[in-house]
Formats: structure tokens, sequence, C-alpha cells
């Protein structure tokens, strides 16, 4: 795996502005943050993790 994350906007983010949701997929776990808040924590969570909030959310 590449050790630079590789964040991807979300789909449901819209608007030619930056403040979107990024996933990063490249990484042993998923990674996610929110860029319209200055210095953005990124949340870490297993892949099975991201699976089932993926299954929820796309319901």
């Amino acid at each position: 795996m590449n050790d630079t994350p590789n964040w991807h906007k979300s789909a449901y983010s819209h608007g030619d502005n930056d403040d979107c949701v990024e996933v990063a997929t490249n990484q042993p776990k998923v990674l996610f943050r929110d860029t319209k808040v200055s210095q953005s924590p990124v949340i870490e969570v297993t892949r099975s993790a991201w699976s089932a909030f993926l299954d929820i959310v796309t319901k």
C-alpha cells in the first residue's frame, strides 16, 4: 500500500467549493475527513465497518 492517502471527494459532495467529505481507501484502514473543518481530524475505520456504513446509508 502507498503511504500517502489517495483522497477522493464523496459523490454526495456537490458544488465547486472544497467543502466536502473525502475518503481514502488505499490504506490498511479506510480514512475519511471533512474538508470544511479547518484541521479536520482524520477518522480511521476498518474495511468491514466502512462497508457496513455504506450498506446503511445507501439504502
